[in-house]
């Protein structure tokens, strides 16, 4: 297949509409709010509303609601026309900056023949009519893509035959466009709007008679749509979690053991009662759940600022001896000796010590460390206790199981707790839900007021839930007289919490993860560590630290080799086929096709051969992460006092067709700029069982003097799509470091690379 691609911009891309204050996406010459759409829509007795649940929840439709049982159907959104020809589209899972406010309700759009300009889009409470609604995965796409099509096709082909029935004409002499269905023969046309009363009392088709697209029919997907939220953005209006106003409302502040599993054995509440601005001060016993309700401190205050004060006064006596024993250096120490003691065998494909003894060998220690978050805007959440249950305001990316947590932790009934899902950055962080229930125990203690809790940046840092766990591989690998791989040999040394039965979240090694099931002769050996620091999923938890290893190892092989290391990726991936996971294993079809194209297109995009001046380097690496497939060159420029600039970063992606261009670009550009970061700056080392780390200070994050220039490229494949917040960012940092071999001699094995020497002679 010719790929197509498509060169990054800088523009925020189109975007005509304006936006509410309650978060929806309204025409610009409409001004109605939306309590006065839900009035007028009431007042109107009538409309059409589409309703697409679970498998096996009922679903129908009447003039003014859906409340019929005529027809089971998966899940999807609610599509919404009023005769006012408001059309309205609810985007159902958590908006945490991977653009599915703006990509799934476009899914939708695309198969009703939507004006999208003109589309009303409405973030979705959490609630059970409506599928699963999470952020995590790369999943949303994937997951949504079919149901969403269905659910627009099948309100188009309700409104054509309710244009049909008003005309007395066949459906067969109809077409639709922009939001309108035309009789061509006549001239005539109605908009969705006239036609939606007359829809809302049509039988529901059934499915195997609705007709989807074709790829070379669609309008809207694949452009270039602005999020809908940027224009709320870039004004500064209120979006996120920390901008939440209620009246009356009071201000938290928690303070936990800094030691991880610690507990609280006094405090001096008594004086901090007496401090300005506080209203109350109080010990919460918590539980054992590291990602849930944590023993601590809370302070209830009348702003921000007075719980903040208040909160540095706390003088705590706490119980450290839970975690007290975990250190960095003490985990260094332990893998090292774990490296000399062996692993146990995890797989074992041919003879690895016979290809070790006739070929020629390299061997390399690699390290990644522990990571935070870094979201931009701390852990924080509004809660507001009345009536026998509780309301919250959250960003979190697994609503429904901060409900489940909540109401698993207090004992409240799970169906008085209301979530709103507001925006706010989650890169895995906001799985846990540590936040949420914090702030509900906190509103069972203000009297009835709504309370927002927020997080400062120290608590953030050391109270990541979920750091990316570190690893120590201890590699060893060779080539044969016609330079090929023939041996792989890896010692993964991980962790796992308390016990060393199993991996910790985000700390495992799949064993079919590549180059396994590429190489005759492959071993893997496993050591597990106990830790207390909570770990679990960062951006493409796992591949985040696995692809610096191999794509790094791999091109060690291929200097070794004498090969270029284009050409030595393409040879290991072999002829083009699916290659199934391994027998008894969970995993994905891994196929070599699509990943070698994307390999060659970056290759042909960067200028990959051509010559460099010494100190300026290429770097080559791919990964398949996500169900995506990926590659990228990186070229960097290195001074002979060690002064790194990576000059551009060359992209290209297979993950089916491309939803939304702008944010799928937007995507890309995010994950290198991530990336770059994590593998030249960032760190979380521990002490005594406590971070080190506590802020951007000795956290840094990428600064734009030091982006490079990006070009992002995509194969649009006729395979389902997949997710792209994930697949980019684990390719980055193997890509640079590759690169900055070839300009100066030296392999990075260790990240952050910012610890590294990089001058040359």
């Amino acid at each position: 297949m010719k790929p197509s691609t498509t060169p990054v911009t800088a523009a925020l891309g189109r975007n005509n509409s304006t936006d509410n204050p309650d978060g929806g996406h309204r025409p610009p010459l409409q001004a109605l709010s939306r309590r006065e759409f839900i009035r007028v829509t009431t007042l109107t007795g009538g409309g059409f509303m589409l309703s697409l649940t679970l498998p096996g929840a009922a679903w129908g439709q009447v003039a003014t609601a859906l409340d019929d049982t005529t027809k089971a159907f998966t899940p999807g959104p609610f599509i919404k026309i009023t005769p006012q020809n408001i059309i309205t589209i609810l985007a159902k899972n958590p908006e945490t900056g991977q653009g599915v406010k703006t990509s799934l309700p476009m899914i939708v759009a695309e198969e009703l023949d939507a004006d999208f300009s003109t589309v009303v889009i409405e973030q979705a409470t959490l609630r059970t009519d409506v599928g699963a609604q999470f952020a995590g995965g790369s999943r949303s796409t994937p997951d949504n893509y079919l149901p969403l099509r269905r659910a627009g096709a099948t309100a188009r082909a309700m409104l054509i035959e309710a244009a049909a029935q008003t005309w007395s004409v066949r459906t067969d002499e109809l077409t639709t466009d922009k939001g309108r269905v035309i009789h061509a023969a006549t001239g005539r046309s109605l908009t969705y709007g006239e036609l939606a009363t007359k829809a809302a009392t049509l039988p529901i088709p059934d499915e195997k008679n609705i007709r989807l697209k074709s790829e070379d029919e669609f309008k809207v997907l694949g452009s270039r749509v602005g999020g809908v939220d940027n224009p709320a953005i870039v004004t500064g209006q209120a979006l996120f979690g920390m901008d939440q106003r209620l009246p009356g409302m009071v201000y938290a502040a928690y303070e936990k053991c800094p030691v991880y599993g610690g507990k609280v054995i006094s405090a001096n509440l008594d004086r901090i009662k007496r401090l300005p601005g506080v209203r109350d001060a109080f010990i919460i016993e918590g539980t054992d759940n590291i990602n849930g309700l944590k023993p601590g401190v809370a302070i209830i205050a009348d702003s921000t600022w007075a719980a903040f004060s208040a909160k540095r006064q706390l003088q705590i006596v706490w119980d450290e001896s839970a975690g007290a024993g975990h250190s960095s250096a003490d985990y260094d120490a332990r893998a090292a000796e774990a490296a000399k003691a062996g692993g146990k065998t995890v797989r074992s494909d041919g003879d690895v010590a016979a290809a070790f003894a006739t070929g020629k060998v390299v061997e390399g220690a690699y390290f990644y460390p522990f990571l935070n978050h870094a979201t931009l805007e701390p852990q924080g959440c509004t809660a507001w206790a009345r009536d026998g249950g509780m309301e919250f305001w959250t960003t979190s990316q697994t609503p429904g199981s901060g409900q489940q947590l909540i109401a698993d932790t207090l004992k409240l009934p799970k169906e008085n707790l209301k979530l709103n899902l507001v925006r706010g950055g989650g890169f895995g962080r906001r799985l846990a839900n540590d936040y949420m229930v914090e702030v509900a125990a906190i509103a069972l203690r203000t009297g009835g007021a709504p309370v927002k809790l927020t997080w400062t940046r120290e608590d953030d840092m050391r109270h990541d839930c979920y750091h990316r766990p570190a690893g120590y591989h201890y590699l060893k690998g060779a080539v044969d007289a016609a330079g090929k791989i023939s041996a792989w040999h890896n010692h993964f040394v991980t962790f796992g919490y308390k016990n060393t039965e199993r991996t910790a979240s985000g700390a495992g090694l799949s064993p079919d993860e590549l180059p396994a099931r590429f190489i005759p002769n492959y071993r893997l050996d496993q050591t597990i560590m106990s830790t207390m620091v909570p770990t679990g999923p960062l951006r493409a938890p796992g591949s985040n630290g696995l692809a610096f290893v191999m794509q790094s190892f791999i091109d060690e092989l291929a200097h070794a080799a004498g090969r270029d290391p284009v050409e030595f990726r393409l040879e290991l991936l072999g002829e083009d086929r699916v290659v199934p996971p391994t027998q008894g294993q969970r995993g994905t079809p891994y196929d070599t096709g699509r990943m070698k194209g994307v390999v060659r297109l970056a290759a042909e995009k960067s200028g990959w051969g051509g010559k460099l001046p010494k100190g300026e380097g290429r770097g080559i690496a791919f990964h398949f992460s996500h169900s995506g497939y990926v590659a990228m060159v990186a070229e960097v420029a290195v001074t002979r006092d060690g002064t790194l600039k990576v000059r551009r970063v060359t992209s290209a992606a297979d993950v089916g067709p491309i939803i939304n261009l702008s944010g799928a670009e937007n995507q890309v550009q995010g994950s290198i700029i991530d990336g770059l970061g994590m593998a030249w700056l960032q760190e979380m080392t521990f002490d005594r069982g406590r971070a080190v780390q506590s802020n951007f200070h000795d956290y840094p994050l990428l600064r734009s003097t030091e982006t490079p220039a990006m070009s992002v490229h995509f194969i649009q494949s006729k395979n389902p799509p997949t997710g792209l917040g994930e697949p980019p960012y684990p390719v980055v940092p193997p890509a640079v470091c590759n690169a900055i071999f070839a300009a100066t001699g030296k392999r990075i094995r260790h990240l952050p690379f910012n610890k590294t020497d990089l001058s040359w002679t």
